[in-house]
């Protein structure tokens, strides 16, 4: 962008001091923006902004409406962009110097009526999906360029509700009164894939769902989820969403700081936390609506001066959008940079003082440029043949990016720690375990999953045999080929003898029909705890299983038990019921971790807990009374 002087040339107009010259921030490394101002863009706002978010005229509740209130059809009234596209128009008019925000397309709160449980009695989930995919549609219509996307607004869960509400009656997001209560809520949610919860933690199916129909439509836009408290009361919760959004599968490019939350946040509070958050998700940060909502001038300006020269100087921080200008026109009172009659208060003098000296110092080396897929390889080079043997051990290389039709290249989900003691594929996340034929895969926690390119050699009726170990009877997976259903879920068997036996190796089966040709084979995880070491394919319904195991957990079956030596300081992880790993512990065998266990005060509620040896991935309950 064409750097531009900051000299000041003065001008009356509708008693204002008007400056005759760009944008504070033009010219530097990224954009310092704003929002409307009662839907409208004010004549001086080009003198400080070079970047626009429609603070209401983007969002579905203000665009959309059923046209004579019929829920049972989809013709939409189109009558309300007006707000959204006067804004869009006008970064439009300096491509490169000014941006543009789309907010938001998919939210908890302020959307359509018709989308009410209660205003609405005739809406399904069908029909919510239905509307959703033509929302989007007729947004990607009207604005098929957008350089940059809220797809999803405000889904944090917290307490005992998402941050606005989506599925439930709530109190208003963000300070925004809404009518929920009287909505009853939406099929927001479930039309858009629903939200498993595994080992007590959502996935958030919803949002992934979202974003991938976001990039199917803009392909090259910055794709956005948007929060707030983040750099506050929901940090952690935060930052979780977007490790598991990105885990499976979401093409999400940045993550939307609202930061409604700095007020007094001291200079090293503030820059800790916006740094740990960018580590631990690993994306690029927005700050998307700051504001301090103070009424004392000093104050507030001691707070932007505290943080804003760390957002503008910060390579990872991509842009700065502040939440309003004019005092008393915000949804917050005393967060206007500028009152009524003109005066600038305190904090917008600094702005200008301090753009105008370190314009320079703007740092940005994000760049949004999609990844350019590349598919998932065959670990050994060429697919596994069917019939035949499919190591579980031989899962695809991963490849990158996301498809055009949303599909991601990842080849696995496990989390990002090997828990295994084998070095065979030790860069992966995948735990590894050297036992029964050689390498298994062990640690199968519930919303795991592999993949494996095969190659079918007679399309027809097969007899899929799979050697698993458990310890306990709810363990389960079920397979599938190219994203369709191949059987249904697999109950794996628990050991026969032996307490936290995962050594008892046994054989499932499963009558399956395979299409000819080059496929994506895939286990997920449906129920956790169990050991795989390997799936057969024989050709033929209820064929022979040509390895059977016999004695399983004796010397002869399919590996040999293996002795834990109670004279070695081994690692223990600790999980509870629901398999949440609480820590880890280190002690010379399992009865002395039981002992240091249940004497610790670490735990705090009675119940049944599990150990399992890192080293080996054996595992033995402990119950514990409080």
């Amino acid at each position: 962008m064409k750097r531009l002087s900051l000299s000041l040339a003065i001008a009356a107009i509708a008693g204002f001091a008007t400056v005759a010259n760009a944008a504070m921030a033009d010219g530097g490394a990224k954009f310092l923006g704003n929002i409307t101002t009662g839907g409208q863009i004010r004549s001086d706002f080009a003198q400080y902004w070079n970047q626009i978010t429609p603070e209401n005229g983007c969002k579905w509740g203000s665009i959309h409406s059923l046209s004579n209130g019929n829920s049972g059809t989809s013709k939409f009234a189109w009558d309300n962009f007006d707000k959204c596209e006067s804004a869009y128009k006008w970064a439009k008019e300096k491509p490169g110097e000014r941006h543009f925000k789309f907010h938001a397309l998919v939210w908890g709160s302020q959307y359509p009526n018709f989308l009410c449980k209660k205003k609405n009695p005739g809406i399904t989930v069908e029909l919510t999906k239905q509307y959703i995919t033509e929302w989007f549609d007729a947004v990607a219509a009207k604005f098929p360029d957008l350089e940059y996307i809220d797809v999803v607004n405000e889904a944090i869960w917290a307490g005992n509700n998402y941050h606005s509400g989506y599925g439930k009656p709530a109190a208003g997001a963000e300070g925004h009164s809404t009518d929920d209560t009287e909505c009853g809520g939406s099929y927001i949610i479930e039309a858009l894939g629903g939200d498993r919860v595994v080992n007590g933690k959502h996935q958030y199916d919803f949002i992934t769902t979202a974003f991938k129909m976001a990039r199917e439509r803009w392909p090259k836009a910055v794709l956005i989820y948007n929060d707030y408290n983040t750099l506050s009361w929901q940090i952690n919760e935060g930052i979780e969403l977007i490790q598991t959004i990105v885990k499976n599968g979401a093409p999400v490019d940045a993550y939307g700081q609202q930061a409604h939350d700095c007020k007094g946040m001291s200079k090293n509070d503030f820059e800790s936390k916006m740094t740990r958050i960018h580590n631990e998700t690993g994306l690029p940060l927005l700050v998307s609506e700051y504001d301090i909502g103070e009424a004392d001038d000093t104050k507030q300006k001691n707070d932007y001066a505290n943080q804003i020269p760390f957002m503008w100087e910060t390579p990872w921080v991509a842009g700065i959008t502040i939440w309003g200008y004019i005092n008393g026109s915000t949804w917050v009172a005393n967060t206007g940079l500028i009152e009524k009659d003109g005066r600038k208060r305190a904090s917008m003098n600094w702005l200008e003082e301090y753009f105008a000296n370190n314009l320079s110092k703007g740092k940005n080396d994000v760049t949004f440029t999609p990844i350019e897929p590349e598919p998932q390889l065959p670990f050994k080079g060429e697919p596994i043949a069917i019939p035949g043997k499919v190591e579980a051990e031989d899962f695809d290389i991963p490849g990158k990016g996301v498809n055009e039709d949303g599909t991601s290249n990842q080849s696995y989900s496990d989390d990002s720690e090997n828990h295994g003691d084998s070095d065979y594929r030790k860069d992966t996340g995948v735990d590894l375990y050297k036992k029964a034929t050689g390498v298994i895969v062990g640690y199968n926690s519930e919303g795991d999953w592999l993949e494996w390119t095969v190659n079918v050699g007679d399309a027809g009726d097969y007899t899929m045999f799979a050697a698993v170990a458990a310890a306990g009877s709810t363990s389960s997976f079920q397979l599938s080929l190219d994203g369709k259903a191949l059987t249904d879920v697999i109950a794996v068997p628990a050991a026969k003898e032996g307490e936290e036996n995962y050594d008892d190796y046994n054989k499932v089966k499963a009558n399956v029909t395979l299409p000819a040709g080059k496929h994506i084979l895939r286990m997920d995880v449906t129920g956790a705890w169990f050991d795989v070491d390997y799936f057969t394919f024989v050709k033929g319904k209820d064929a022979t299983d040509p390895e059977p195991i016999e004695n399983p957990g004796q010397e002869t079956s399919i590996g040999k038990n293996l002795e834990l030596t109670n004279n070695k300081l081994q690692d223990y992880y600790v999980f509870d019921m629901q398999g949440v790993r609480m820590g880890v512990l280190s002690a010379y065998g399992f009865d002395a971790a039981k002992e240091i266990l249940q004497n610790s005060g670490a735990v705090k509620t009675s119940g049944v807990y599990y150990l399992r040896s890192r080293s080996t991935g054996k595992m033995q309950s402990v119950r514990i009374t409080k």
